[in-house]
């Protein structure tokens, strides 16, 4: 997710961006919105919108009134209220898409209304990198004093305030975890405020972000916001194995994408008869074994002959159901069967057209053909010397060589 303003330093080497963070396209950053509105110009008359999305560290987001009717963009370093003092985050949407956003997330405009004070000076942004600089080495320090304590929790992140009247310890942990005597230990070293927060292992992994093993970043740093809870039963509708390493996220739950295809994998599968359901013939009960749900096939084996398979259509295999409920039996799943011809040929398309792709090759000489070249030509010279050897010998003995011809007549 990158934008225009990024560049690739020396060997290919990522040089980072050149708004040092501030991304004027906000592509950089976590859980962007896009601002489809932007090049649209309000109707004669309308005001701006007055409230403002600003981004904290890793994906924290909240919204703003804008009081003071501030020229604000997105990118724009702005310091806002606080519960105490204020904090310095980044602008990432304005306009009437806020609107959208607030009514989206159902938050209270009326209750909860903070504002921003002004676009933040040089002295407020070197405040707030010094204090994001010592975060990393609190971390490490702060997960000591957790093991020494022998609390079972784990500290995943911290986050000061914009003016470094207070720092947030975000941590983990499967039980209630008593940790006063962690505080006194952090209030004293750090010489801070001090603020605990518990998040799930979802919300930690995406403060944190990561590549998944698609080989993109979580869904959960990038544009997913709401956590819905994912089953097994969400693998077996979909017929994967249910491998506890290949289903699991970084989160160590189960991945957010298995839901992003049930309710396809559902829509088709209310026209399968249910995998429980038995096949009565007269030749014996058949039990599912296997279904395809995107060629729409099914395998049915008899009982006590489960290595022999029948492969019936989700129609075949709905017909025979109903004659069943109507107390009927078929013959046998063979008569079935017999009319379904697999094709096992497979028939590729050329994509690139009548063209070939090697084309624009020199075409190379095969050795094979240079070699019987040769040993032809070494042949052919060594049958000539021959003849020639055999024609000076009969001279020399005073023999005429004989004419076919001659003879015949």
């Amino acid at each position: 997710m990158g934008c225009g303003s990024c560049a690739t330093g020396k060997n290919g080497q990522p040089k980072g961006c050149r708004n040092n963070g501030t991304c004027g396209t906000d592509s950089c950053n976590k859980l962007t919105v896009f601002d489809w509105l932007s090049n649209m110009s309000l109707p004669n008359g309308e005001k701006p919108y007055d409230w403002v999305e600003v981004r904290f560290k890793n994906g924290r987001k909240h919204y703003y009134i804008n009081n003071e009717n501030l020229s604000l963009s997105i990118g724009d370093v702005v310091a806002t209220q606080a519960q105490s003092g204020h904090d310095v985050g980044m602008v990432t949407l304005t306009g009437e898409l806020v609107r959208v956003q607030i009514k989206r997330k159902k938050f209270d405009t009326k209750t909860d209304v903070l504002k921003i004070y002004r676009k933040a000076s040089q002295k407020d942004i070197d405040i707030w990198t010094e204090c994001r600089e010592k975060e990393e080495k609190m971390k490490v320090k702060a997960r000591q004093f957790a093991i020494d304590l022998g609390l079972e929790m784990k500290i995943s992140d911290i986050e000061y305030q914009g003016d470094a009247s207070k720092a947030t310890f975000y941590y983990t942990a499967e039980d209630r975890v008593d940790f006063r005597e962690l505080i006194k230990l952090f209030a004293k070293e750090f010489r801070t405020r001090i603020e605990m927060k518990q998040v799930g292992f979802r919300q930690e992994a995406a403060r944190l972000g990561g590549i998944g093993s698609c080989g993109r970043e979580l869904c959960c740093s990038t544009w997913l916001t709401d956590f819905r809870s994912v089953s097994t039963s969400a693998a077996r509708y979909q017929q994967l194995s249910l491998n506890p390493q290949k289903l699991a996220g970084q989160c160590g739950k189960l991945k957010c994408c298995l839901n992003y295809e049930l309710d396809t994998y559902l829509d088709a599968l209310k026209d399968f008869p249910k995998t429980d359901a038995k096949l009565v013939t007269e030749k014996g009960t058949a039990v599912c074994q296997k279904t395809d749900i995107f060629k729409g096939f099914l395998w049915y084996a008899y009982e006590g002959e489960y290595a022999n398979w029948h492969k019936l259509t989700q129609d075949q295999a709905n017909e025979i159901l109903e004659l069943n409920k109507q107390k009927k039996k078929v013959a046998s799943l063979e008569e079935y069967a017999a009319d379904l011809v697999e094709d096992t040929k497979n028939e590729f398309e050329n994509v690139v057209g009548q063209d070939s792709l090697t084309r624009f090759d020199t075409p190379k000489r095969s050795r094979k053909r240079n070699n019987k070249r040769k040993s032809n030509n070494n042949s052919k010279g060594s049958n000539t010397k021959n003849n020639n050897n055999k024609g000076n010998n009969n001279n020399k003995r005073g023999r005429k060589p004989q004419n076919k011809k001659s003879n015949a007549k």
